[in-house]
């Protein structure tokens, strides 16, 4: 997928969004997260921070659940949390309040593209 692909496929995400996927890999079982496929032609990560705290909690390869859409940048990534509350952390309510407060009130909002990329020097053309 080109970056110009993604940035059309980012543009048609909102924020809670769902999607049917199946967990694909779950490398490091504890550590960094898992990898989802959700039917999109990029794949889908939920954070480690949201997953239960033992590992054992987590969805397993081969696992097919509800996600929503939690996050997407620049990355040719798309940020899922599981939306069944048994694949999520215990404290995850007071995790969003804490973390992400302003979570429910961007439930079906876009997807904002990402800040553009800081370059140094002048802008092209200036002498």
């Amino acid at each position: 997928m080109t970056d110009a692909e993604w940035t059309e496929t980012r543009r048609e995400l909102r924020f809670g969004q769902v999607y049917e996927g199946t967990v694909v890999l779950v490398p490091r079982p504890g550590n960094i997260g898992i990898f989802v496929d959700i039917g999109l032609p990029v794949g889908g990560f939920v954070d480690a921070l949201i997953l239960p705290h033992e590992e054992g909690d987590w969805p397993t390869e081969g696992t097919i659940t509800d996600f929503e859409i939690w996050w997407a940048d620049g990355r040719q990534q798309i940020r899922l949390k599981p939306s069944d509350p048994r694949y999520l952390r215990h404290d995850f309510a007071d995790f969003v309040g804490r973390f992400r407060p302003d979570w429910p009130s961007q439930i079906g909002r876009l997807v904002p593209d990402p800040d553009p990329p800081a370059f140094g020097g002048p802008p092209p053309g200036s002498p």
